[in-house]
């Protein structure tokens, strides 16, 4: 029995979590926004392209320890697919693929167009088998959360990147599937939280994915069409409005004990303050929003090696 209760502690890729992946959208998230920071406000270039780099360093090490985990334990990688939420961390690496590739385009721009050539095809692809499973009867009502807006809606993040390679038609139809995704699945969350049932007190953090879509909606706007106003200010104005109602609830939001569901604040943050510096808000609040992104995305970053280093996610939950 001491003997079956080792083996059951011994660490063991077995019980990685797949929101792991979420990890480089939120350190590639706050890179990007240092990168705006130099064109708009004037910071070093230099502190943009570590972030990005130690980004890239990030995205291989996690998806190279989730492979290994699908070559050693494919139930276990299986079952959690199943699982209604954390499904939806399979299209992670896909978005944090998207913002590599725009890391690289300033460095070597055919290497960029066929890395974001390949994460948009199997985001696309990780979308339809999403669907596929809702369609076919598969679903589950607890799937109808704010996690579900990554595979989903995250094709709206396609456009941003895109665009500027010279995918302008294919950016175009990735900005049309995301927008359209958004407003079914928007309503559903919507309905969750007025009718129940309520969201699980962990998962409450990923409360601030909702400000992604419109915030990134803005900023696929303004790369498709090179206008900063119409459209693009009216999906900034939904942004501003939902980040104002989730500042508001940041005192709740801070008790919840930390768990893996605090990387959903860290991308959404960083998306809104470069939404920010593009639209051409107040330059004091454009530092605001950047300093909070990048001491938010640092704090829960430490939390997880705090968490790894205790061999949290080598152990069964709970």
């Amino acid at each position: 029995m001491n003997a079956a209760h080792a083996a059951a502690a011994r660490p063991t890729l077995e019980h990685l979590p797949l929101p792991l992946l979420a990890i480089p959208m939120g350190t590639g998230g706050v890179g990007l926004a240092w990168r705006q920071a130099h064109a708009a406000l004037g910071v070093p270039a230099a502190i943009s392209e570590a972030l990005l780099a130690l980004t890239v360093v990030v995205w291989v090490a996690i998806v190279a320890l989730q492979c290994a985990r699908l070559l050693r334990h494919p139930s276990a990688v299986l079952e959690e697919t199943r699982h209604p939420v954390r499904v939806a961390f399979v299209a992670a690496p896909t978005i944090g693929l998207m913002i590599i590739a725009a890391f690289l385009h300033r460095h070597a721009p055919a290497l960029a167009a066929a890395v974001w050539s390949v994460a948009v095809t199997v985001h696309l692809v990780v979308a339809m088998l999403l669907l596929r499973r809702v369609l076919a009867g598969r679903g589950d009502p607890a799937m109808i959360a704010p996690p579900l807006l990554i595979p989903l809606v995250g094709n709206v993040l396609a456009p941003v990147f895109g665009a500027p390679m010279g995918f302008l038609d294919a950016s175009w139809m990735m900005f049309g599937v995301g927008m359209v995704l958004w407003l079914a699945v928007l309503p559903l969350l919507l309905y969750r939280l007025f009718a129940g049932p309520a969201l699980p007190p962990p998962l409450r953090p990923s409360l601030v994915i909702l400000v992604a879509p419109p915030a990134v909606g803005a900023l696929a706007v303004v790369a498709l069409t090179g206008q900063s106003g119409g459209p693009a200010m009216a999906l900034a104005g939904v942004a501003l409005l939902l980040a104002a109602v989730l500042l508001s609830l940041a005192g709740e939001l801070a008790r919840i004990p930390f768990g893996m569901a605090w990387w959903g604040t860290t991308f959404p943050t960083a998306a809104f303050a470069v939404m920010l510096m593009v639209q051409g808000f107040p330059a004091w609040l454009c530092w605001a929003a950047l300093f909070f992104t990048t001491a938010l995305t640092a704090g829960v970053l430490w939390r997880t090696l705090r968490a790894a280093r205790a061999g949290m996610f080598y152990r069964p939950e709970g």
